[in-house]
Parts: structure tokens; C-alpha cells; sequence
């Protein structure tokens, strides 16, 4: 028997979202919350909503890219295809002992793509995993040295995923993982870096006073430190908040300096985002170690990638460990590798013509370099009322990021409902309605996107903080 359309009823006549509450725990969800929403279909940048009790779905421009991922739009037809083919050959086999085609094209792109000197790949369930393997790595890269040292210079406001190593490196206050203190090891915090005011003498001198403060940090734990991680230019789930690329440079020097992994999170920033290939290209660095995912697959499978530098590969090659310490039972499907190296295709433009003929209502590439030049334009635009609002404490843009910052937390309820009233799904959180629209957003769709956030911003009630 077929399974029930999204909204249609099932079982004794209830609907799936009756039967989601009464089973399944959505993201930092309770179980009396459920989804507020069902997915009945979704093309190209759109999703088909089925809201309680409605009778048919309603299409609207998916804002948030299913959570940055789905780059490329829904029904990709060159992300279809490639996924085909690969289940046409074989599904799985274990990468223990064993590789396959899938996994070394996807491997030789990311080495072509990524900056000079990232020569080396281990492909990982989910970018959490990634970053877990990344904090494993440079505890290894140390006691192949000879040194006992197991912390991390992480910043304040830092997103980095939710399995237990990553939980780590996160805030741990401001963060969404304080309840677990007591099963974390103790890292090192930094301030958030300074984040760009347009004033380039209030800039340096901003950056002067942090790199001070940090400096402090690194004199009193510089020996303790195995690696240093950030998210580079831009911080996630965390903060939603970019911030100088100077401070990059000098978390860098100062990871030279102490023989420490440096180790850029850009799960979130990279395949464009920000504005660049790679986030970290606009500091002008390259570190020893980055977690790339979420856009790698357009969101079809779970993948993320660990690339890392051949100098910090070849001591734990030579160390008495020689392996990596890391090996997951699904590593390097051949499906998500399939996907995945289609995907990067697309975001480099190496894919063109009738092979990617766009849906209506879609832009006709998603290469990052002709996207992300005109998400930027089209969210400075479409978000400037909003700076006018009594509610709104800041407007920012970083290439295809946009955040309107309240006063006080928004409430999710409401402003998920406006705009969805406005044919656009947008999930804010804390003090951020917030989007990063799929690549394939046209002019229409972005000014469709940005009028919803500006109506659900209008309806926000400043909240005063507790003092």
C-alpha cells in the first residue's frame, strides 16, 4: 500500500501530522510541539506546505534552503541523475579495505576546489562527525609530536554541531548545550572577534583590543592547546554574525606560533556563501584542517568531507597511530559521494546547458559565483525597510546570508505563520529571522523572500533583556 499523501489521512483518518506528534521528536523539539507543517512535494526552490486541516498544500519559496543545504533546488535533475546512475551500479559497500569510483572523483574535486595544500580527504556521516574527526586529528597530530595536549581555542558564540567533541568547542553559555557542562571537556573561549562596523579605524582599533584579550588566553594555555577551530568569517547556529576577516589572520599566526591544528568549520560558510569558494579566502589564509558539508550533496544524502594539508597528514602517517582514528560504518557511500561530486560540479559551473533546464520560478545556474553576486544584491535591497523598524535592532548581509537581529527573542509561531502568509518558509530563532535562499533564487523570488521578513520582523513586540 502506497504511503499517504502529507496531508491526506491515514490510519483510522488521521492525518501525519496527528501521527508525527504522537511519535516523532523533531529538532530541539518536544514532543507536544510536533512539525507545524507537512511536505506534501518540492521543485525547484519551492515546497509544498499542508498545514492542519487544509485541504490542499500551498507552494512556497523555501528560505532556508532545508537548512543551507539544498543548494541547487529540489528535483535537481543533474542530482537526480547522478543519484540514478549510482543506484543502478550499487548502493553501499564498506570502505574498510575497499574504495570505489564515487568516493575518489568526489575526494579529487574537493583537493581541486579547496585551497592549495588541503591534499587529503576523509569523508564523514554529517558535519558534526566531520568536526569530531577534525578535534581526533590534532590530538593525534600532537602526540605524534611527543606532546600530551588535548584542548581547543574555540570563540564565543561558536556553532560546531551536537555530537559530544563538537558540543565541546561550542558556546558554553550563550550556546544551546549548557545542560551538559558535565559531560564536556573544559576548552578555551575567545571573545567573539569584532564584527565590521563600515569605519575602518574603529575596525583596527576594535580587532587591536581583541587580539590583546586573546593574546592574553594563548599566553596562559598556548602549551595546552591542540588545535584552534573557528567558523571562518561567519558564525552559524550560534550567533548568526559575521565578523573582521583580520581576526582569522591572526588566529592563524597565532596556531603557527604554538604548533597547534588550525581548523576551519565551514560546514555552513563554504561552496560560497559568504561571498567566496571558501570563507577563509577572504583573511587570505589556508588552514591545517576544514570540514566542508550541508551544500556538498545539495541536500539529497547526508555527507561531509574532513580535508587536511599533507605536512599535518604526514606526522600522523609516521607517528606509531599511522592511521587516522576514525571509521564510521556508512563512510564514503558511493550514493552520497555520487551526489555529492554532482553537486560540486553544478556549484563550480562545470555542468551547463539542457543537462540543468530550471523549473519556473528558478534562476538558471547554481554555480556560487554567478549565485551568490545577486542573493547579495537582492537581500541588501529587499531588507533595507527593515533597519527602520522599532523592533529590529540590525540589518546584515554577508553574500548570501540574510539576518534582521530584534530586539528580544522573536516568537517562531508567529513568524514562521506571516510568512508563510507571504508564500515563504522561514524558521527564525533567538533574535534572528534569518535566510540563506538556495543559489537557484531569482530577483522575484528574493524580493518574495525579503518582504516576508520584513512583515514578520513588523509584527515583532520589542522585548526587553533581563538586566
Amino acid at each position: 500500500m502506497p504511503p499517504s499523501l502529507a496531508g491526506s489521512a491515514g490510519p483510522a483518518g488521521r492525518t501525519v501530522l496527528d501521527r508525527d506528534r504522537a511519535l516523532l521528536w523533531h529538532p530541539y523539539g518536544s514532543l507536544e510541539a510536533g512539525a507545524r507543517y507537512s511536505v506534501h512535494g518540492a521543485e525547484g526552490p519551492f515546497v509544498d506546505l499542508v498545514a492542519p486541516g487544509a485541504e490542499r498544500p500551498q507552494r512556497v519559496l523555501d528560505g532556508m534552503s532545508s537548512w543551507w543545504s539544498v543548494v541547487h533546488g529540489y528535483r535537481n535533475p543533474v542530482l537526480d541523475a547522478a543519484l540514478r546512475a549510482q543506484i543502478d551500479r550499487f548502493s553501499h559497500v564498506m570502505f574498510g579495505g575497499l574504495t570505489h569510483a564515487p568516493a575518489v572523483e568526489l575526494a579529487e574535486r574537493l583537493v581541486e576546489v579547496t585551497p592549495q595544500g588541503l591534499d587529503h580527504v576523509f569523508l564523514a556521516d554529517s558535519g558534526s562527525v566531520s568536526v569530531e574527526v577534525a578535534l581526533k586529528l590534532a590530538v593525534q597530530y600532537q602526540r605524534a609530536r611527543g606532546r600530551e595536549r588535548g584542548r581547543f581555542l574555540a570563540l564565543r558564540g561558536a556553532y560546531h554541531g551536537d555530537t559530544t567533541g563538537a558540543m565541546s568547542v561550542c558556546d558554553p553559555v550563550g550556546g544551546m548545550h549548557a545542560d551538559f557542562a558535565s559531560l564536556l571537556a573544559p576548552q578555551v573561549f575567545a571573545p567573539q572577534p569584532p564584527a565590521p562596523s563600515g569605519d575602518a579605524a574603529v575596525d583596527d582599533a576594535a580587532c587591536a583590543a581583541w587580539e590583546a584579550e586573546v593574546s592574553e588566553l594563548l599566553d596562559r594555555h598556548g602549551a595546552e592547546l591542540a588545535g584552534i577551530i573557528v567558523e571562518p568569517v561567519f558564525q552559524g547556529a550560534g550567533a548568526m554574525r559575521a565578523y573582521l576577516p583580520r581576526a582569522l589572520r591572526f588566529l592563524r599566526e597565532a596556531a603557527d606560533r604554538l604548533d597547534a591544528v588550525f581548523i576551519t568549520d565551514e560546514i555552513a560558510t563554504g561552496f560560497g556563501r559568504t561571498g567566496t569558494a571558501f570563507a577563509c579566502e577572504q583573511a587570505g589564509i589556508v588552514p591545517d584542517v576544514m570540514c566542508v558539508g550541508k551544500a556538498l550533496t545539495g541536500g539529497y544524502l547526508t555527507l561531509a568531507a574532513l580535508l587536511c594539508s599533507g605536512p599535518v597528514a604526514e606526522v600522523i602517517s609516521r607517528s606509531s597511530y599511522a592511521a587516522l582514528m576514525h571509521g564510521p560504518t556508512f563512510m564514503a557511500n558511493p550514493l552520497a559521494c555520487a551526489v555529492a561530486a554532482a553537486s560540486v560540479d553544478l556549484l563550480f559551473g562545470r555542468v551547463g546547458g539542457a543537462e540543468v533546464a530550471a523549473p519556473e520560478g528558478a534562476a538558471p545556474s547554481s554555480a556560487w559565483y554567478e549565485a551568490v553576486p545577486r542573493l547579495e544584491a537582492g537581500l541588501r535591497a529587499g531588507l533595507a525597510p527593515a533597519a527602520s523598524l522599532e523592533g529590529v535592532a540590525e540589518v546584515a548581509v554577508t553574500g548570501g546570508i540574510g539576518v534582521v537581529r530584534t530586539r528580544g527573542p522573536v516568537d517562531v509561531d508567529v513568524c514562521t505563520r506571516i510568512a508563510a502568509e507571504h508564500g515563504v518558509w522561514l524558521r527564525p530563532f533567538r533574535d534572528a529571522i534569518y535566510t540563506m535562499p538556495p543559489y537557484l533564487s531569482t530577483e522575484e523570488g528574493l524580493a518574495r523572500i525579503t518582504g516576508a521578513m520584513v512583515a514578520a520582523a513588523a509584527a515583532h513586540e520589542p522585548v526587553e533583556e533581563d538586566a
